[in-house]
């Protein structure tokens, strides 16, 4: 896109590609443009670049500016606080991703529509993931050279090929920076934790005249973690359960959501929840060498969830133990050299670095079913005599493991980019032409590793504990405590460990179930390869109303991926499992773009794209839309295209890693067993490409009666079919057990036969291209401009209205995201407001960000007695109301000089006002729900205050 743009005010913010070009055309009431300032400029979401040319796709632009005030140790922090964008995952948000090796990457999630559906760039050019589910790690991105961000939040599959269904992300780079700038921040929260440092080295140096430029820019990250969600608000013990009062026909609600709820089916020493000794927990060891024994008092209870009774027992040493910030240790290193040959060939070679090392915890995971014998060496006395008066020669017990340590992860990445390219200008008769061209080799590395989780095998032995007994064939003195196996298997080194109780494991025993330290630990390499030509004109013809822009070109592309995995690795564990992906597949593309003048003030904008993919065969994208500016004050824009996003190297290729997760098991009369079971993911070869149509509409407000407004409005309509799913595992279960679906039972492993009397074992997951996804909205953006005083004034809001986010899969019941502030969900109404005041040597800003109350789900219907009939379209629940939250955030800002040099110190506060996050029920399934935080983590903050301080330095 090309656009007019004169010099802007200090204080310039988020703005619309639109807004921009057309407040260039009119008197600026700050800084009027000089004459000659007008340049063509391209902006993301057109490859044609020609002044005074507004592309009818919607462009949010955040200037350099903008990132200064509201500095961010990562830059997709910043962009994440954007209406559009929704549901991103954080380092800090994504500490439960052990097996699929996640954890600590950061994505930008544009619609809600996953982050796999947004395309990101560095530069215009693509970037390797990060994951072999596609994932681009912003934070791979050199940031002390990024002098904006602009967001396509429309199709543009057309223009840059797949993943761009529900826009494009391009990281600019300043490419012209002469000089030197260093900056160093810190940052912690008002609790004094979440501490880290931030350093920026940034250089551009000039040679040849002006004619070559090397730059040259570095970061350093680091922070300490914090392991625990350690604040008041986590504490209350609210959850969304299977109401233990509901039965089919009474008027309660099916679905409860409330305080003071937690388990009981472990305990922090275990406790028998089956058979005539239901109720027994086992406490501290004392003096003697054995637990306390006590009874536990029930409350109403369904599933995995009780209401009151002893719930602060039960959750004790479980609650919390997810991760609330990863320790996290990030580098960035980039350099370039150009150099100008001549006006037509100006080649250039690139090379960044970016190496990331992050531990995080998922949760004290518990472990049920654990089967105890009456001869186990440190049961009670006294317990075992309860056994025997009972005739019982076995318990099954629950334990939230809290001897033993927490698990995790500890991942490594290594991100390599290289890239050799030219661009140019030259003519042909009449016609100027410009080229550009790259190659790129992208190549990320990861290290997974798993921490604290144990191997399933050593943990069934080393549990199963007896003494010794006179005269045994192994030799061992009378009374030892051993593993019943080592009488057997002398030389099997197995360590007994005490599961019975607090404070019985030993370090020899927890390091034996541990595997002496060997974990789970997965190598993998993806690459990526892109060969990239293209060429653009502004005067391919002259038709009635001016000239024709034409622009064409080529892309090839490869990605492929491998690794290794010690076959120790490959099944057995808690976590991990983990197998080699291997996999490969290449694209070729040609694409064309035009602009088509009509008459003044009317442009048409085409573009078509056919890709051929070795593993779907070809498919065609394209878009066709219009700008037309009836009037000075006013500009219109529409646009529809067909976007598409191809399957990952993960959904095609993933072998079978296998993860533990929990789902309730509907029982004969009405009750509900927890089952723990074995998740398996795979691949399937058969996918096919996704396929969006999109329309996009606005209006363009900029009103010479008032200088310096602007105001925008889009509406969007993105209609997504055949798009990559799986079904969950326990909509598995449901269907499976309670609708006798047969062929959905296959997905599932008994222990025994099929149905709800048998335990589930594993449940294995397949992508289908089954769902269809439709979300509809309207994007809002107004801005004022004007001096006040001696300073600039910028005002300025955007919102984002959510009218519909549908996604059906053909199997659940459809549901409707919008208004949804669970998790998934994305709220109706998104709003970020803010208002910069510059001046000299000072600079204020400040924000006004939130979103609007919802609920649970917008299938739920909300009662507390007299319910209708609970069915899965309408399922029954007692509160079904969320609110939303509003945040304020701001800074300050001191320039002054030091000799010959600028510099500035700042101070940023984020969640001024320190609000907590708005308690929400999750559940009423996985085993991890107590373990997380008690809110939606993904929408509302869960920090609070953070400061962060730091200076800038300019030569």
């Amino acid at each position: 896109m090309a656009l007019v743009l004169g010099a802007q005010p200090a204080a310039a913010q988020i703005i619309t590609a639109s807004a921009v070009a057309a407040a260039a055309d009119q008197p600026a009431s700050v800084e009027p443009a000089p004459e000659d300032s007008a340049e063509a400029i391209v902006v993301t979401g057109s490859r044609i670049a020609r002044t005074g040319y507004d592309a009818p796709t919607p462009v949010n632009i955040v200037t350099e500016v903008e990132l200064r005030a509201e500095p961010q140790a990562n830059i997709g922090d910043y962009v994440n606080t954007l209406p559009a964008v929704q549901q991103s995952q954080t380092s800090s948000s994504n500490s439960g991703s052990l097996s699929n090796g996640q954890a600590g990457i950061a994505t930008v999630n544009l619609r809600a529509l996953g982050p796999a559906r947004t395309l990101i760039l560095i530069d215009g050019q693509r970037s390797v993931a990060s994951s072999t589910v596609g994932l681009v790690d912003v934070q791979t991105v050199p940031q002390g050279l990024i002098k904006g961000v602009e967001v396509v939040t429309g199709g543009a599959s057309s223009v840059y090929g797949s993943d761009a269904v529900s826009g494009v992300v391009n990281f600019i780079l300043n490419r012209d920076y002469t000089g030197f700038k260093a900056e160093y921040e810190y940052s912690e929260t008002t609790y004094g934790d979440v501490p880290n440092h931030l350093i920026r080295l940034t250089a551009g140096i000039p040679f040849a005249s002006g004619r070559g430029k090397i730059l040259l820019a570095g970061d350093y990250f680091k922070q300490t973690g914090v392991d625990t969600y350690d604040r008041d608000w986590q504490e209350s013990g609210f959850f969304q359960i299977d109401n233990p009062a509901f039965v089919q026909g009474n008027g309660q609600p099916e679905r409860s959501v409330g305080s003071g709820i937690g388990t009981y089916q472990f305990t922090p020493g275990g406790i028998v929840n089956t058979g005539p000794l239901t109720g027994s927990y086992f406490g501290t060891i004392g003096a003697n060498g054995q637990a306390t024994v006590n009874q536990f008092n029930y409350g109403p209870r369904r599933g995995q969830w009780m209401i009151g009774g002893d719930y602060l027992i039960s959750r004790d040493g479980h609650l919390n133990t997810n991760s609330l910030a990863p320790a996290e240790e990030r580098g960035n290193v980039f350099g370039r050299i150009s150099y100008e040959v001549s006006s037509a060939f100006k080649p250039f070679f690139q090379f960044s670095w970016a190496g990331y090392s992050g531990q995080s915890f998922y949760q004290q995971t518990p472990s049920v079913g654990v089967t105890i014998q009456r001869d186990n060496a440190f049961l009670p006395t006294a317990f075992v005599n309860s056994m025997i008066a009972a005739n019982v020669t076995s318990v099954s017990i629950g334990t939230s493991n809290v001897g033993l340590p927490v698990p995790g992860s500890d991942n490594k990445r290594y991100v390599y980019r290289y890239v050799a390219g030219a661009d140019g200008d030259f003519e042909i008769g009449k016609q100027s032409w410009n080229w550009s061209g790259y190659y790129q080799v992208g190549l990320a590395k990861t290290n997974e590793l798993l921490t604290n989780t144990f191997l399933n095998s050593r943990m069934t032995l080393a549990q199963d504990a007896v003494r010794a007994p006179d005269g045994n064939a192994a030799g061992i003195a009378a009374g030892t405590i051993v593993c019943r196996s080592t009488l057997t298997n002398p030389t099997n080194g197995c360590v007994p460990l005490n599961r019975i109780g607090v404070g019985g494991a030993t370090p020899q025993g927890i390091a034996y179930v541990l595997n002496d330290g060997a974990q789970p630990q997965r190598f993998q390499s993806i690459r990526q390869d892109v060969a990239a030509l293209n060429f653009t004109t502004n005067d391919l013809f002259d038709n009635w109303a001016g000239p024709v822009s034409f622009a064409f070109g080529g892309e090839y592309r490869r990605e492929r991926v491998d690794g290794s995995v010690d076959p120790q690795f490959n099944s057995g564990w808690l976590y991990g499992n983990y197998l080699v992906t291997r996999g490969k597949f290449d694209v070729k593309e040609a694409y064309a773009e035009a602009v088509f003048p009509v008459y003044d003030g009317l442009d048409l904008n085409g573009a078509i794209r056919v890709t051929d993919y070795s593993t779907s065969g070809t498919v065609t994208t394209w878009k066709l839309g219009g700008t037309w500016q009836p009037i000075d004050d006013l500009k219109l824009r529409v646009t529809r295209s067909r976007d598409i996003r191809a399957p990952n190297l993960a959904e095609l290729f993933t072998p079978g890693t296998a993860r533990t997760n929990t789902v309730n098991v509907a029982q004969p009369g009405g009750g509900q067993r927890s089952d723990q079971f074995l998740e398996q993911t795979t691949g399937n070869l058969a996918l096919k490409p996704e396929v969006a149509l999109t329309w996009g509409a606005a209006v363009v407000a900029t009103p010479t009666f008032l200088p310096g407004f602007a105001a925008s409005v889009d509406y969007f309509d993105i209609k997504l079919s055949g798009a990559i799913g799986t079904i969950s595992a326990q909509t598995i279960t449901t269907l499976c057990i309670e609708q006798n679906r047969a062929d959905i039972c296959d997905f599932i492993t008994f222990n025994g036969a099929v149905g709800a009397s048998s335990p589930i074992t594993s449940i294995r997951l397949v992508p289908f291209n089954f769902a269809a996804l439709r979300t509809r909205g309207i994007d809002f953006e107004a801005s004022y401009r004007t001096e006040v005083g001696t300073g600039n004034l910028t005002l300025r809001g955007v919102a984002s209205h959510y009218i519909t986010a549908l996604t059906d899969n053909g199997i659940d019941v459809p549901v409707d995201l919008a208004g949804q502030n669970a998790g998934g969900g994305v709220p109706s109404w998104n709003y970020r407001l803010s208002a910069n005041y510059d001046l000299e040597k000072w600079g204020f800003n400040v924000v006004g960000r939130g979103f609007s109350g919802g609920v649970y789900d917008n299938n739920f219907f909300d009662c507390t007695s007299g319910c209708p009939l609970s069915t899965p379209a309408s399922r029954t629940i007692n509160d079904n109301g969320l609110a939303g939250q509003w945040y304020l955030d701001a800074s300050i800002t001191h320039r002054f000089t030091v000799k010959r040099s600028k510099a500035e110190v700042f101070l940023y506060v984020r969640n001024l006002l320190n609000s907590d996050p708005v308690l929400v029920g999750n559940g009423p399934t996985g085993n991890n729900t107590p373990a997380y935080p008690q809110t939606n983590r993904a929408l509302y903050d869960v920090l609070g205050r953070v400061f962060r301080v730091g200076v800038r330095f300019e030569y």
